[in-house]
């Protein structure tokens, strides 16, 4: 065989390898997600330790930990010393809970079987354009959250880890003084809403999502000291929203929804919105016309599969703006690479 042949051989060789280490990524999120929920980042925070401690302050088996803590220091994700003692890394330092940028819940709800095991069913949603989520367990991902509080404590903790990461670059590329009151549809427990009444005290809000969540958010809103300003509301995006708000902002909300009812969403937002109102929507991405790499393609599959969602392109976007009786202004880089904000206006 000439060198040709052996280049060749040497080429397959490491595309197979490439291959088998995505293949095997399945893992990675499940050895992730076993260390945030037994808080080993939480338990290293003070310097290190050696594995019988971590074993029995995470009641785990020594062995057992040691192997995944192993496997995570390969891949700079905490690092064990010499002395046999791990320790935390950077990389590790996101794990930690409530800190800025913590990523525990999110590594928590990653390896849970209820948010896994539909992902188990993709050629099904491949197939029918439908969630898989709701194929496996008979109902779609927020009336389950409804019926289960674990999983739904999970899923707020990770939503909010998100949302509050990526306030402060809202509100640094986006100007909302002129505004008198924000309506903040489908808010969750009021992360969004808070930092931008903190900022402008002129504003009045209202946060909007199904009842038991606004219910959740009652507490946060009065330790931020705007609860005076600050109305929660309970109900169905689906049939209405509150009325008269001259901004209303929709965050990570109507990926979740196909066409049709993301219109729905969209024209009951028109009829609440005052005539020089603005529509912003903070999305986690435009997908762009191109095969360079970018996560919202990935984060596109997690809606198909999840919720039957659909993350979209610019022109997807003006084109359910305008069948909604809104007409897109602009899109709005923010300063982080999960946040873009769209900006409509009624017409």
């Amino acid at each position: 065989m000439d060198s040709r042949g052996n280049s060749k051989t040497s080429d397959q060789q490491i595309s197979a390898a490439v291959i088998y280490e995505l293949i095997d990524g399945f893992t990675r999120t499940q050895i992730i997600s076993v260390a945030a929920e037994l808080g080993i980042a939480d338990l290293l925070m003070e310097g290190p330790k050696d594995i019988y401690e971590l074993a029995t302050s995470a009641d785990a088996h020594p062995r057992a930990l040691q192997r995944i803590l192993r496997a995570l220091a390969s891949l700079g994700i905490f690092a064990e010393r010499e002395d046999g003692r791990f320790e935390l890394t950077s990389l590790a330092e996101p794990l930690q809970s409530g800190v800025p940028g913590s990523m525990r819940d999110f590594a928590i709800m990653y390896g849970q079987e209820w948010y896994w095991k539909p992902w188990g069913n993709l050629l099904d949603s491949v197939r029918t354009g439908e969630s898989a989520f709701e194929h496996v367990h008979g109902k779609d991902l927020f009336g389950y959250l409804g019926e289960d509080e674990q999983a739904a404590s999970v899923f707020n903790g990770a939503m909010t880890s998100i949302t509050g990461e990526g306030v402060n670059p809202i509100l640094e590329s986006y100007d909302f003084s002129d505004f008198a009151k924000i309506v903040d549809v489908g808010g969750g427990h009021g992360t969004l809403i808070v930092a931008v009444l903190k900022a402008h005290p002129q504003m009045r809000g209202v946060l909007f999502d199904l009842p038991s969540v606004a219910e959740g958010a009652k507490v946060i809103i009065q330790e931020a000291g705007v609860a005076d300003r600050c109305e929660m509301a309970g109900g169905d995006f689906f049939e209405s929203v509150p009325v008269g708000g001259d901004v209303y902002v929709l965050k990570f909300v109507i990926h979740d929804w196909d066409d049709d009812r993301t219109i729905a969403i969209l024209r009951n937002c028109r009829k609440a919105i005052t005539r020089d109102g603005k529509l912003l929507l903070v999305e986690r991405g435009i997908v762009p016309h191109s095969n360079e790499p970018a996560p919202i393609k990935f984060m596109d599959l997690h809606m198909l599969v999840i919720t039957g969602g659909i993350e979209r392109t610019e022109a997807e976007i003006g084109a359910l703006f305008e069948a909604a009786g809104f007409k897109l202004t602009k899109v709005i880089p923010t300063g982080s690479p999960d946040n873009v904000i769209v900006e409509g206006i009624p017409v």
